[in-house]
């Protein structure tokens, strides 16, 4: 028979064993309510469509509604900020981006550590870049191709004029990143968004300008403005004939926009890896892939590890750049 001693042990085990089970129970049938993910960007940008639609996607998986919160901010910090402080349990995501990486070095201090204080899910779409001329109809442009700018900026130094919305945004460091691998001197105009960059190309007032072509495919498919090359490492689908920045004589030169699903530091394994497989199955969905590509968003999602190693190498890069290019923290 068992002794006392030894029957007080095993039910001090079987207390122990019952203590785990809330939160084993709790994941094992997670989701069990809305989730709420956050979108530091406003609505109706092409960030926030690619949040929408894979969501959508991904409730018909895990059957709960996603509840999209838009909170734009510089450099994305108020959502971020609220992710990172939100409690690790799966119900409240970050729809990271490189944007998070640029304010690593960018900002003088943050309320958050973006490698520290988030737990990767997996990358949900890249963005490609392009750069961009005026069309002949409107006030033409004496660039025919990416060779030709570069040739102009170095026989006359600072004379060339690229145009980008504002500092700090991938678009204007990868215009800083052009000047630094081709080697040429040029003016950087920023401009407080899109719409200003279309009305300077259009009317000559920039030669080039540096811009994710989905919000500038409706003025390419009217022929006002014409992409010299685009700044991804593969030529975009839609355009087969405009040749990447590399196959058009700039070195070392892959600039993309993302977009990710982070969960704050600590969420739980387990969720992570459901996460990650319901919005890789939304990904792979043909419905999904036809409208992000007609938002100019390639989809491509990843492992949590390959986000991790992302983000990394995507704030070591951009520090370089902004270190580089002298510009202030904000």
């Amino acid at each position: 028979m068992m002794s006392f001693t030894r029957r007080r042990v095993a039910a001090l085990l079987a207390l122990l064993t019952l203590g785990d089970m809330p939160s084993a129970f709790a994941q094992s049938r997670y989701p069990d309510k809305p989730i709420t993910l956050i979108v530091p960007f406003a609505a109706g940008g092409i960030a926030d469509i690619t949040a929408r639609t894979v969501a959508q996607q991904m409730s018909m998986a895990l059957k709960q509604t996603f509840v999209i919160d838009n909170r734009p901010s510089a450099g994305s910090v108020i959502g971020s900020a609220a992710v990172a402080q939100a409690a690790p349990d799966g119900y409240t995501l970050l729809l990271m981006s490189n944007g998070n990486a640029v304010s690593a070095s960018l900002f003088k201090k943050l309320p958050f550590d973006a490698q520290k204080d988030f737990t990767p899910i997996g990358t949900l779409g890249y963005f490609d870049l392009a750069v961009f001329v005026a069309e002949e109809a409107t006030a033409g442009s004496r660039f025919k191709s990416l060779g030709e700018v570069i040739a102009f900026a170095k026989q006359q130094p600072g004379k060339l004029t690229i145009g980008t919305i504002n500092i700090g945004s991938t678009q204007h460091l990868s215009a800083q990143l052009f000047k630094t691998r081709t080697g040429i001197e040029a003016v950087i105009v920023p401009y407080k968004g899109t719409p200003a960059v279309l009305t300077a190309l259009r009317s000559g007032e920039i030669d080039i300008a540096f811009e994710i072509l989905g919000p500038m495919l409706p003025q390419l498919g009217a022929k006002v403005i014409r992409a010299l090359a685009v700044t991804s490492d593969k030529r975009y689908a839609a355009l087969p004939e405009v040749p990447t920045a590399q196959e058009a004589g700039v070195p070392n030169y892959v600039v993309s926009s993302w977009n990710a699903l982070a969960a704050p530091a600590g969420t739980p394994h387990e969720i992570v890896q459901r996460l990650n497989q319901a919005a890789n199955e939304a990904l792979n969905a043909p419905a999904v892939q036809e409208r992000l590509r007609g938002l100019g968003v390639r989809p491509q999602g990843s492992t949590p590890q390959q986000l991790h190693e992302l983000l990394a190498s995507e704030i070591k890069r951009w520090g370089e750049v902004i270190s580089g290019a002298k510009i202030e923290r904000q």
